[in-house]
């Protein structure tokens, strides 16, 4: 562990040590239930469009998460001339509390919305996600066959598994499932997805401020776990039929999702496939440190087969040099 950014939950004790290890930082910190009487929030709108040519990117944030984690890659296709959305998941960039009022279909309905935007105003779109908003863009994919020209697969998350995950985290579906599992909270620890020390710092102060619209939220409840496991069982079932060609990009020492992840994607998708390990970075490689070898990896597998023409003029000159 860096010496300039410790955890932030005490490991002093043998009982501490013990907690973090096999159950993650505060537990059961987490809200129960819904309120009912609750006004309904005001959240941010931090999703962003970068102008291109008339071809689009979708680019999708995980659980948690937010449109920012996604705007390093989005700048990175935009330079290669795609017009890039990065859209907002429903309830994300608000509080806990925010969150807790959605589920899986709510998050996927704002895919649904952005992606008939894009669909409005562009012939050829492709759609990239990151952790969960790679489980979503498959989703989007079985549900529109045909009309994806290509995916970002980036480090898509079936299953909580990576190095940093508390040890007992494989009774997590049986224990989401009892009246406990409801008061459940993951709450992040050391590294946060990030290997890169400064970035890291960055992001934690934002997490920790409660600035979700810039870093998401620190924690994470049982009941959008549950919803996360849910949607990964549609999406299994759907991946043979998927033939949509795909872009699987992975860290190697992932701390979230082990590369188990991607080697499931790879074998059960039904379309061609391309895969990147990366051997510099943890789970957030849209911001870490090998960001922009991933931005120029996927920009170059998007227009492999595009017309140069929908590109914008300078992206497409940049995309032709670059590959």
């Amino acid at each position: 562990m860096s010496r300039t950014q410790k955890s932030l939950f005490a490991r002093d004790t043998a009982w501490q040590r013990f907690k973090l290890r096999y159950f993650g930082a505060k537990p059961w910190s987490g809200p129960g239930g819904l309120d009912a009487a609750r006004d309904a929030p005001v959240i941010p709108d931090a999703s962003f469009f970068l102008p291109g040519g008339k071809a689009a990117v979708l680019l999708i944030h995980g659980l948690t998460g937010t449109p920012t984690e996604m705007r390093f890659l989005g700048k990175s296709l935009s330079s290669a001339g795609f017009s890039v959305y990065g859209c907002q998941l429903a309830g994300h960039c608000g509080s806990e509390e925010d969150l807790l009022h959605t589920s899986w279909p709510d998050w996927y309905a704002s895919v649904e919305a952005a992606f008939a935007d894009l669909k409005s105003k562009h012939d050829i779109v492709f759609v990239a996600g990151l952790s969960m908003g790679a489980v979503l863009a498959m989703h989007l994919a079985a549900n529109h066959p045909g009309e994806i020209q290509g995916l970002g697969l980036l480090s898509t998350t079936l299953r909580y598994d990576g190095w940093a995950i508390p040890r007992l985290s494989f009774l997590l579906p049986l224990f989401l499932h009892t009246p406990l599992g409801l008061r459940y909270r993951f709450v992040e620890n050391y590294p946060y997805g990030i290997k890169d020390d400064r970035l890291r710092q960055r992001v934690v102060l934002n997490m920790t401020s409660g600035n979700s619209a810039e870093a998401g939220n620190l924690g994470m409840t049982g009941h959008s776990l549950r919803q996360l496991l849910a949607l990964v069982e549609v999406v299994k079932a759907e991946m043979p039929a998927v033939t949509t060609p795909a872009f699987i990009a992975h860290a190697s020492n992932d701390d979230v999702a082990s590369r188990w992840n991607a080697d499931y994607v790879a074998a059960h998708l039904g379309g061609p496939k391309e895969m990147m390990l990366l051997d510099d970075s943890y789970h957030m490689i849209t911001v870490d440190k090998q960001r922009n070898e991933v931005g120029r990896a996927l920009a170059d597998f998007f227009a492999r087969d595009l017309d140069p023409a929908a590109l914008a003029g300078a992206g497409a000159s940049a995309s032709r040099r670059g590959s």
